[in-house]
């Protein structure tokens, strides 16, 4: 039995018979939550990891697969554009995180946001978890969740090396310079951590430094490179583990030499500005600390922010796994509780109130279904 769940980066697709059921299911719940709690509480239960691989497993997605964020996530979505829940997904895999930018548009139209708002909302979590945390993993999934009054930003980054994923979730209430994640899920490991509260005093140094322009950084940065190379600070201190490795190679290059020119002329005052500034990419945010921590004295933090190292065996499997794990997907099972859940909207809809009842019937359903040896 293993503790907890690694995340492995899975390839293939989900067999469409199964998908079928899985969107029935989700549009079921997410009909139920709705009518029950209203979009904004759906749209916040999403930024809990709990209940995001929960209602991944009990939709019978795999508990151990960097899929299952990828299927929730896609599955909600076309069940949010195809229908008036009062939430929207936007965002993606892939290419499809590009696509916030003009579905933010839409979303403004369908649910009265602003667009302008969710812009800088995506761009700043995807800088959150790219330039400012740098644990190994490269974000390739960035979704952004809204409602009328919540958003929710699920992101989900790769290790190849490692053959891992890892899953990051913030939402709005959650200050970006204080708690910035509601949780980092997935295996725990080393990293650069400038989101941390332990890294605000690298931060506000790093802002005046870039007030002195893109000559004096790279000035700066020569002197922090040939201490690195001595494996000290300028206080003599001796470096360690974690420390350099995330700050090799930070070299000047023109590419580096025109990302600090586009941050100087933005000229970010405060840290929440340093989350949308241009330039402010992975190589230029590990220049600034190390310079901040090798010349002024300001350790970052080098602690691996991971929260949640997720325990697949905390979660009920209601209807099985796509690959067999807890058991074999019993479609059976998944289509009575389709209808039972989809009984319970259309009755709640005319004025019945037995939404908790139904609910309970698929909790008992459930417990039969482990008790029946499945």
């Amino acid at each position: 039995m293993v503790s907890w769940s690694e995340l492995p980066l899975h390839g293939g697709k989900v067999p469409p018979h199964l998908l079928v059921r899985m969107k029935g299911l989700a549009k079921a719940i997410v009909e139920v939550m709705v009518e029950e709690w209203g979009p904004d509480e759906l749209v916040y239960r999403l930024s809990d990891p709990f209940w995001f691989q929960a209602f991944n497993n009990v939709i019978g997605m795999d508990w151990d697969s960097s899929g299952s964020t990828t299927v929730v996530l896609g599955v909600l979505k076309e069940i949010s554009w195809k229908e008036d829940l009062g939430f929207l997904v936007l965002g993606g895999k892939g290419k499809k995180m590009l696509k916030v930018k003009e579905e933010a548009e839409v979303a403004a139209k369908r649910l009265n946001v602003d667009p302008e708002e969710l812009r800088r909302v995506s761009k700043a979590s995807a800088r959150l978890d790219s330039a400012l945390l740098q644990d190994g993993y490269e974000v390739y999934i960035h979704s952004l969740i809204v409602s009328e009054r919540a958003w929710t930003v699920v992101q989900q980054g790769m290790n190849e090396e490692l053959a891992l994923a890892r899953r990051y979730q913030l939402n709005h209430l959650n200050a970006p310079w204080e708690v910035p994640h509601s949780a980092v899920a997935g295996r725990r490991g080393e990293a650069l951590d400038l989101t941390s509260k332990a890294s605000i005093k690298t931060i506000d140094i790093s802002l005046d430094i870039i007030d002195e322009g893109p000559k004096r950084v790279l000035s700066l940065l020569k002197s922090a490179t040939a201490a690195l190379k001595g494996q000290r600070n300028l206080r003599g201190e001796v470096l360690r583990g974690p420390q350099l490795k995330f700050y090799y190679p930070v070299r000047p290059s023109p590419q580096l030499e025109r990302a600090l020119a586009d941050l100087y002329e933005f000229r970010p005052k405060r840290r929440e500005e340093l989350l949308v500034a241009p330039g402010a990419g992975p190589k230029v945010m590990r220049a600034l600390a190390l310079i901040s921590h090798l010349i002024y004295g300001a350790a970052p933090s080098f602690e691996d922010p991971v929260t949640v190292p997720l325990d697949p065996f905390l979660y009920s499997y209601a209807v099985g796994g796509k690959d067999g794990v807890p058991y074999p997907y019993d479609v059976k099972t998944a289509d009575e509780v389709i209808k039972i859940l989809e009984e319970v909207v259309a009755r709640a809809k005319v004025g019945e109130k037995e939404r908790l009842r139904a609910l309970r019937r698929l909790s008992e359903m459930v417990e039969n279904l482990h008790a029946r040896g499945a």
